[in-house]
């Protein structure tokens, strides 16, 4: 089974992920335990886990986590991050090709993550690792499009990232990749997650977008210089406010 390469989109961004990258909505993952049937003592692979920002949640409540990550780059910052966890586990594996055993895992995760994966191939591979009634949750950060700041954002990063398709990859609530997945058949939960950024975490956080331009690239100077008018323009006191929700999409794919 051939691995995707379109991890290397995220070559030379890690330090920017870790740094600027939000967390996520505590009420969001409560729900995985509370409502979806995750137990401490589950295991879960987290597919395509970056640097491990989600990760390192499910690393809190116990669980055993396999982060499979292909990007090299991300790994090594997950593993400095994470290996005070005993509960961890680096996997250097794909979406296509995990290189975990059959019927290994409880739950897969996936967090900012499935728009980059071939839906079918990333369909079996579930199946492959998952055992009997384990489910897949499908996790974004997603911004409040309503509000004048992220529109704006939107417009420069149109404007100067030519591999720039949408905020998460263009998907959209009940997108057809997500139905296509799940054949139709999932649970739909979010929660407020309001993200706050100090200027270096904003300028972080701006650039470790895989479409982002990146230093010494042509136009990155004037790029730069308008998302840093737009934190000027919008914080307050040094700070900036972003409306977000931390949503999930719950199934399974047996």
């Amino acid at each position: 089974m051939k691995m995707t390469d379109t991890t290397k989109n995220f070559d030379g961004y890690a330090k920017d992920y870790t740094v600027g990258r939000p967390s996520y909505a505590k009420e969001l993952l409560d729900s995985f335990y509370d409502v979806f049937g995750i137990e401490k003592s589950s295991v879960i692979a987290d597919i395509g886990s970056g640097t491990g920002k989600f990760a390192r949640h499910l690393l809190d409540y116990g669980n055993d986590v396999y982060c499979v990550e292909l990007n090299e780059d991300m790994r090594n910052v997950a593993e400095d991050e994470l290996n005070g966890f005993d509960n961890f586990h680096s996997v250097g594996g794909g979406a296509e090709n995990t290189t975990l055993k059959d019927s290994s895992v409880d739950f897969i995760t996936t967090a900012q993550a499935f728009h980059w994966f071939d839906v079918d191939k990333f369909k079996s591979e579930c199946r492959r690792i998952l055992r009997k009634n384990g489910k897949v949750f499908l996790i974004w950060n997603v911004r409040d499009m309503d509000e004048k700041l992220n529109q704006e954002l939107y417009d420069i990063y149109k404007k100067y990232c030519k591999n720039f398709k949408g905020f998460s990859g263009g998907i959209v609530k009940d997108d057809e990749r997500i139905k296509k997945f799940f054949d139709g058949k999932y649970e739909y939960v979010e929660y407020d997650n309001p993200l706050f950024f100090d200027k270096n975490k904003f300028i972080a956080r701006s650039l470790s977008g895989s479409y982002s331009l990146k230093e010494g690239d042509d136009k990155y100077e004037e790029y730069l210089k308008e998302i840093i008018d737009v934190f000027n323009r919008y914080s307050k006191d040094g700070i900036l406010s972003m409306g977000n929700k931390s949503v999930a999409y719950v199934g399974c794919v047996d």
